[in-house]
């Protein structure tokens, strides 16, 4: 049997694991606007690009969790993108971060390229590719990302998954590839509003949860499209709750 003492020290030794993986979460997700070392949650992108399309687009995450550490940590990022044809489609994203009791500050530059693959209903599913390439503003940290974007329509229903291989480097990084997946099944009842289940996994946080969206169209071909959820980790090693939202204007 384990005595009393050695009892506290083992409780007392996986306390600390749990800071220490907390702490290292936090970090991460401020360093690399919550995409690196296993952070996966962020929006699950569909394969598609319309022509002459130009937007404006603000995300924004917000943990909640019990651990002081991760609790109230937010990421943001705004971006500007346009379609270079009806098929390649680049966006430029600033990307900051507020831990609590600090103020929000620029953390990271990104650059991403979307190209869709194929015409959609041409093929049994939808496809297409995203790179996207990342830098932290203070240190010296890249990453470089590949995604393979599929979609299928079931009647009323649309599934969407994205399948990640991501490399990072730099000196003040271990250089290493990681794995990441985000999957997506929504109803859509009508444009404005379409419900959905959403699953993240990483190396380290894995999450499912509810999101809704939908777009908001306006004149001149002008529309809002909306997004917000909340996604529920699935093991200890990830942030109680991570909220997600989105805006993006396109014109």
């Amino acid at each position: 049997m384990m005595s009393v003492a050695a009892n506290r020290n083992a409780t007392g030794s996986a306390i600390g694991r749990r800071s220490l993986l907390s702490a290292t979460l936090a970090l991460c997700v401020v360093s690399l606007g919550a995409q690196a070392d296993g952070f996966s949650v962020d929006k699950v992108y569909h394969p598609y690009v319309q022509p002459l399309e130009r937007e404006i687009e603000y995300r924004a995450l917000y943990l909640n969790d019990d651990n002081s550490v991760l609790d109230g940590v937010q990421v943001h990022r705004l971006g500007f993108g346009r379609s270079f044809n009806d098929r390649l489609f680049g966006e430029v994203y600033l990307i900051g971060a507020k831990l609590p009791g600090e103020s929000l500050e620029l953390e990271a530059y990104e650059i991403e390229l979307k190209w869709q693959l194929t015409e959609q209903g041409e093929y049994f599913a939808d496809w297409g590719l995203l790179f996207e390439l990342e830098a932290v503003r203070e240190q010296n940290i890249q990453e470089f990302a590949t995604s393979v974007l599929v979609e299928k329509e079931f009647g009323r229903w649309a599934g969407t998954l994205n399948l990640s291989a991501i490399y990072e480097w730099g000196s003040d990084i271990s250089n290493e590839w990681e794995s990441a997946l985000a999957a997506q099944m929504r109803y859509r009842y009508s444009p404005a509003f379409e419900p959905a289940i959403e699953l993240y996994s990483g190396e380290i946080a894995k999450g499912i949860g509810p999101v809704a969206l939908g777009d908001l169209r306006f004149n001149g071909g002008r529309k809002l499209h909306w997004e917000a959820g909340v996604i529920v980790a699935v093991d200890s090693a990830s942030p109680d709750q991570t909220w997600r939202f989105l805006l993006e204007y396109e014109f």
